[in-house]
């Protein structure tokens, strides 16, 4: 295990939902030396202003989980924005790191990278056997050229970049933003909210029937950090909790949790996604030894306890933004 006790570590997406819980973990492990840059002072997308925050911040190390990300109904209404930025912002951050000598790299890539159809469970070596899901399939193709960028970089240049691949995260922190969230925060918003106002429908997207995988974000920051001290390798390594629970099943256990007694109403007229998505996780723990300790229905009950806690502050956030 390498010691990056006095590394400089920049984390793109830093103050994000997945950021903020890796900068927790780079601290609980003696790692303080942490730079979060905000993009209202280094756009990503621009080469200039990556080189820029090379030569302000000096990183030795980076952690690039910067992204442009959202649900399915974000992911339709802007396909070209979801694959430019998200391949802009690796394209950048993974070039000036080489033009650097950076010490190491680890990317965080995307379960949508990952073929439609793709055997369950998900194995890294799957990964070109066909096309992502159409939906997301912009941003699943972005992330996944950066595991080829960073495979490529090391054959030529020698570079020790390393590409992880997180399942569906969830947790504090998450997005709960009904325009661009993902699952999780969705339905426990629209419970929460129809609890509140006394509604006894509340309608969700598709049939019910697509499963899913999800992975509490302290989970994925221990695994990726885990990644930075033990992992070296070329090849791809998934990051997941390794079980799969059916939307309908999702939502029969947010609303019981969240205390909604009402009828739920699927919108089969709304598209499912990807019918199945569960990982192979025995590489990872191969590999560095990952295994995801948070039981599902314990890291969905403090993700409800966080949005209880937090609404209001989200709601004026909202408001603010028009």
């Amino acid at each position: 295990m390498e010691n990056f006790a006095s590394a400089r570590v920049l984390v793109t997406g830093g103050a994000g939902f997945l950021g903020r819980h890796v900068v927790a973990e780079l601290n609980r492990r003696g790692i303080k030396d942490v730079v979060v840059p905000r993009s209202q002072d280094y756009d990503l997308t621009s080469e200039n202003a990556v080189e820029r925050l090379f030569r302000d911040t000096e990183p030795t190390v980076v952690m690039h989980l910067a992204a442009k990300v959202g649900g399915i109904g974000a992911n339709r209404k802007h396909p070209g924005s979801f694959f430019r930025d998200n391949m802009a912002m690796g394209l950048h951050v993974l070039e000036a790191a080489r033009r650097h000598d950076l010490r190491k790299v680890v990317v965080a890539g995307t379960i949508c990278a990952y073929p439609k159809f793709a055997p369950i469970p998900f194995r890294e070596d799957d990964l070109w056997n066909g096309y992502p899901e159409e939906t997301n399939a912009p941003y699943g193709i972005a992330k996944k050229a950066l595991l080829v960028m960073a495979q490529s970089y090391r054959q030529e240049f020698g570079s020790n970049f390393v590409v992880v691949f997180p399942v569906n995260l969830y947790g504090p922190w998450d997005n709960f933003d009904l325009e661009d969230s993902h699952v999780i925060p969705a339905m426990i918003r629209k419970f929460e909210e129809a609890r509140l106002q006394g509604h006894a429908d509340v309608t969700l997207w598709g049939d019910g029937s697509p499963t899913r995988e999800f992975l509490y974000v302290s989970d994925a920051a221990r695994g990726l950090v885990d990644a930075l001290e033990k992992y070296d390798a070329p090849e791809p390594v998934n990051l997941g909790a390794g079980f799969e629970i059916a939307m309908r099943d999702l939502a029969a256990t947010i609303q019981r949790f969240v205390g909604h007694d009402g009828t739920i109403v699927w919108d089969a007229s709304r598209p499912n996604g990807q019918p199945r998505r569960m990982l192979d996780v025995s590489r990872a723990k191969e590999r560095f030894g990952f295994v995801a300790t948070t039981h599902f229905e314990e890291g969905l009950a403090e993700t409800i306890r966080w949005w209880r806690a937090h609404r209001d502050e989200v709601l004026a956030r909202e408001a603010t933004r028009g």
